[in-house]
């Protein structure tokens, strides 16, 4: 953008409502604003304030999530972009969220962090974006990728990854491609998780069980298989599934029956198992966590009752292949 000497207000103001009334310094003096302007108009009690180096806003307050992203934007400079945390709430991926937001930039660039702005340089700037407005964000896999490498526990990668993919923000496939181009540094979790949400795992609880019957000695289920009656009608997708034993375990997390209709359709499920004789057993998140020993002690006790039992006339496909079990 051209300096010029005389203020074009239209020009300020077009700039102002297009980036959510965050403006770099560099934009300010290219439309005509004075370094006297600019001390004038950021001057305690003035118009404007300071978000971070060479970047204001034309207002007062707490600036919000978008102006604070914005601004974060302007300082790390032309055709960066977000990732991390900042673009997973962007992209409605459940995350623990952070003060700071994790912008890429191109490799030789030189910039350092400041405040809440943390810079990435990378040889791997991402061809496609997603837009907020005038707010550009890595696309969900690269950010779950971005994210899940700083992490230090398997749970929380876990439930990143899951989560992405239980709410069709991303295949299986693009997260794998994102772990194989990506650093190998952090990917070690990545790498983990990917292969637990390959195996059916669609949620922090769901690996949560997994880990306790991996350590019980107990076989281990299919989990969220499709299961089909003799005649090919879809009957439910169960969290757990022994299809030897005809037994089903669901994980009953409020996260994800927060509404009524929710509630109905879990409800619905679990009368469509009962009348194909499958029998549910039921374990919140809080009791997989905090009473391993008694859930391990009810699967064992179903298992073990289910002995002799005949199969069940039914299908099963389990979410990594087309096979029919």
């Amino acid at each position: 953008m051209a300096r010029t000497t005389r203020l074009d207000y239209d020009a300020l103001d077009r700039l102002l409502i297009q980036q959510l009334d965050v403006i770099s310094r560099r934009q300010a003096l290219a439309v005509g604003v004075t370094d006297n302007a600019l001390r004038h108009r950021l001057r305690p009690g003035g118009p404007w304030r300071g978000l971070l180096p060479g970047v204001y806003m034309a207002a007062t307050g707490a600036p919000t999530t978008l102006q604070q992203e914005m601004a974060a934007l302007l300082y790390a400079g032309p055709g960066s972009v977000i990732t991390g945390p900042a673009a997973l709430r962007s992209h409605h991926i459940r995350t623990e969220l952070t003060e700071f937001v994790d912008v890429l930039v191109p490799s030789t660039r030189q910039r350092r962090d400041t405040q809440f702005v943390r810079l990435h340089r990378t040889t791997r700037m991402p061809g496609r974006i997603w837009e907020a407005g005038p707010v550009q964000y890595v696309m969900p896999a690269r950010a779950v990728a971005d994210a899940v490498r700083a992490m230090t526990s398997l749970r929380d990668v876990r439930a990143v990854v899951a989560d992405a993919v239980q709410r069709d923000k991303c295949a299986i496939s693009n997260l794998a491609v994102e772990l194989s181009q990506g650093p190998a540094k952090g990917s070690v979790l990545f790498r983990e998780a990917l292969g637990d949400v390959a195996d059916g795992i669609r949620s922090a609880a769901e690996g949560d069980l997994r880990d306790l019957l991996a350590r019980s000695g107990l076989p281990m289920p299919l989990f969220n298989p499709s299961l089909y009656d003799e005649h090919g009608t879809f009957i439910a997708r169960p969290d757990a599934w022994w299809p030897a034993h005809g037994i089903a375990v669901e994980v009953d997390s409020k996260q994800w029956h927060t509404s009524p209709e929710d509630h109905a359709k879990t409800l619905a499920r679990g009368r469509r198992m009962a009348r194909y004789q499958i029998v549910v057993l039921r374990f919140t998140p809080r009791q997989i966590r905090s009473q391993p020993a008694e859930v391990r002690n009810d699967i064992k006790a179903a298992l073990d009752g289910a002995q002799g039992r005949p199969l069940l006339r039914l299908k099963t496909i389990p979410v990594n292949n087309g096979a029919a079990a």
